[in-house]
């Protein structure tokens, strides 16, 4: 028996044990050919691993640690001060170690800041892992002094050849549609497999049973049971947290209205605040519709799920997304205010027409404040510079 965690004893520890990502560790891959250049020059870059959980940017740091025989050293961002790092960070070494940084993004930009003059002269080589978008998290001259590696989510067939290595370990077996809904359910992630996986087989497990039920395949329920719920959650800093709200925008901009639902319900499941989505709406109802009642819509959907809120107000924004999916779009009046607000901003505080002025005392009168309006004329109200322009266009 063990204490150590499955996904820790099949990590792979080199490239040839690797499962997936060929664009980078395949024969091809740029982290072989680096690995091979090293090997002649002794020079490896810094790198930057950016890609969803589970795809393998620790794994794939420790294996170019190991193949290039260099003091290997790991730190979580999460749970590491800077300091700790400096400590075992080594000037002019003909071999610098590489330092391994997992959550790279939860370090501030102060904290970043200071891993620059060791990345520069090359005291280490940084491999950092992040799953959040590296443009948005990493700062700009630490960017540059690191080569950006982007990792992809796990196939379903990589991921099969990952359960089968630990099947074969646990010694256990999985009927076909337990093993699917194992694939499926991992959403790309090689550690929720393994983990799942582990549990799965452990439960699975009854000493009081006779040897033939203790070898019975796990099934779906096992599964199950081990998963127990799919983790729905996301980062409210990260990326995917604005690709969501930005596909669910787009979505209902595009009268999608199943699409709407999808990335409405996905927001609901990961607990996003009923309230956020629901001012987006009203956003929307502005923007994008072009009936005043959707903003009416909007409005109320925003009402009801600040008096009831969760579970049932998920209901009413269901209601609202559909509405605003199927209404008519229109984006002309958004478009010609965004137009007036740039004059607004190129051209600065231009004179107001004499003629709408109000002449609230004699001598504005005089000057020529009011003079020459009439009720319900069809020109031009704009300032002198700006009388011919046109910003909206019926949609």
């Amino acid at each position: 028996m063990t204490n150590i965690p499955l996904p820790e004893l099949l990590r792979p520890k080199n490239l040839s044990q690797f499962v997936g990502q060929y664009h980078l560790a395949g024969k091809e891959g740029i982290i072989r050919k680096l690995l091979a250049s090293a090997k002649k020059d002794f020079l490896f870059p810094s790198l930057i691993f950016w890609g969803p959980p589970g795809s393998g940017k620790t794994t794939l740091a420790r294996i170019i640690a190991n193949t290039l025989k260099r003091e290997y050293f790991e730190f979580s961002a999460v749970s590491t001060s800077i300091k700790e790092i400096e400590k075992i960070m080594k000037k002019g070494d003909l071999f610098p170690p590489v330092i391994v940084i997992d959550e790279i993004h939860r370090f501030n930009k102060s904290q970043q800041a200071k891993l620059l003059p060791f990345v520069e002269r090359g005291d280490i080589t940084l491999v950092g892992a992040t799953t959040e978008n590296p443009s948005f998290e990493v700062i700009a001259p630490l960017l540059s002094r690191t080569r950006i590696l982007i990792l992809n989510q796990h196939t379903q067939g990589e991921l099969k050849k990952i359960a089968d290595k630990a099947l074969k370990f646990l010694k256990v077996k999985v009927n076909k549609e337990a093993l699917n809904f194992l694939l499926e359910a991992s959403n790309g992630d090689a550690r929720v497999l393994l983990n799942v996986l582990e549990i799965a087989s452990n439960l699975n497990i009854n000493h009081k049973q006779s040897l033939a039920l203790r070898a019975r395949p796990l099934t779906i329920k096992g599964i199950e049971e081990a998963l127990q719920r799919r983790q729905l959650t996301f980062d409210k800093r990260g990326e995917d947290y604005y690709n969501i709200i930005s596909s669910y925008i787009k979505s209902m901009r595009a009268s999608d209205i199943d699409a709407a639902l999808y990335y409405l319900a996905r927001m609901v499941a990961a607990g996003q605040d009923p309230l956020y989505i629901a001012r987006r709406m009203v956003v929307f109802a502005s923007e994008d519709v072009a009936s005043p009642t959707a903003l009416v819509v909007a409005n109320a959907v925003f009402r009801a799920c600040e008096t009831i809120g969760y579970p049932e107000c998920q209901e009413n924004l269901a209601a609202g997304t559909v509405y605003l999916a199927t209404a008519k779009k229109d984006r002309s009046a958004y478009e010609a205010y965004m137009k007036a607000l740039n004059d607004v901003n190129t051209f600065g505080n231009l004179p107001v027409p004499l003629k709408i002025r109000n002449p609230v005392t004699k001598l504005m009168e005089e000057v020529g404040y009011g003079k020459g309006y009439q009720k319900y004329d069809r020109e031009s109200y704009l300032p002198e510079k700006l009388k011919d322009k046109k910003y909206y266009t019926k949609g």
